[in-house]
């Protein structure tokens, strides 16, 4: 073969390198966009769905625990009953966690969990279940057997809310995690209400 001859082969052979290679990078780059694309598309599925009941429901939910709290705090100092200060330590053991988990909700869908923590707005004192500032007074300066029944009576309107509110976020929420906490308090706070309203009548 001559060289006349293996110059055209070698100018062919070249010619397809570079058409194998712009056909590499070519594909390397839409597999790229691709890929990028695909883990967008999973970052953005990180966040839960979620709606605006879903947020009123975590936003509500924090500051009502905050006064069940507050509600078993005066009883460790007032109430003699073993029953209702047990039945107390099983309120904070349960709604102190769970306020976290809401602040987390809200903070995972770009919401700030210190707003509405406020009690003194007329939206708190709205808020189904809320014990009203002259209850949580009277509370204050009871002790013993009175202070036990006002508390109980408390308690239970309080509980009854939280429900009320839980109800709520679970016909209208959409976000899996809200609603599912939504019926652990139902279930939770109604054995209680149950509990609450036998101390009563004993």
């Amino acid at each position: 073969m001559t060289a006349r001859t293996l110059r055209p082969l070698a100018l062919f052979a070249a010619l397809l390198a570079v058409l194998f290679l712009s056909a590499c990078t070519s594909s390397e780059q839409q597999s790229d966009g691709h890929t990028d694309h695909a883990h967008s598309e999973a970052a953005g599925d990180t966040q839960s769905p979620h709606n605006a009941d879903d947020v009123t429901f975590a936003r509500d939910m924090m500051p009502h625990h905050q006064q069940a709290l507050q509600l078993v705090d005066l009883a460790r100092g007032r109430s003699n009953d073993p029953a209702l200060l047990e039945l107390a330590s099983a309120i904070a053991a349960a709604q102190g966690p769970e306020m976290d988990q809401l602040a987390g909700m809200l903070r995972s869908w770009g919401q700030d969990p210190e707003v509405g923590m406020d009690h003194s707005g007329h939206d708190m004192a709205a808020m189904p279940g809320m014990v009203d500032d002259a209850t949580m007074k009277r509370l204050e300066s009871l002790s013993g057997r009175e202070f036990d029944t006002l508390w109980l009576e408390s308690m239970i309107s309080h509980h009854q809310g939280a429900v009320e509110m839980a109800k709520a976020e679970i016909a209208n929420g959409d976000n899996p995690e809200a609603k599912a906490m939504a019926q652990h308090i139902i279930d939770a706070q109604e054995a209680e209400i149950a509990q609450m309203k036998q101390m009563l009548e004993g």
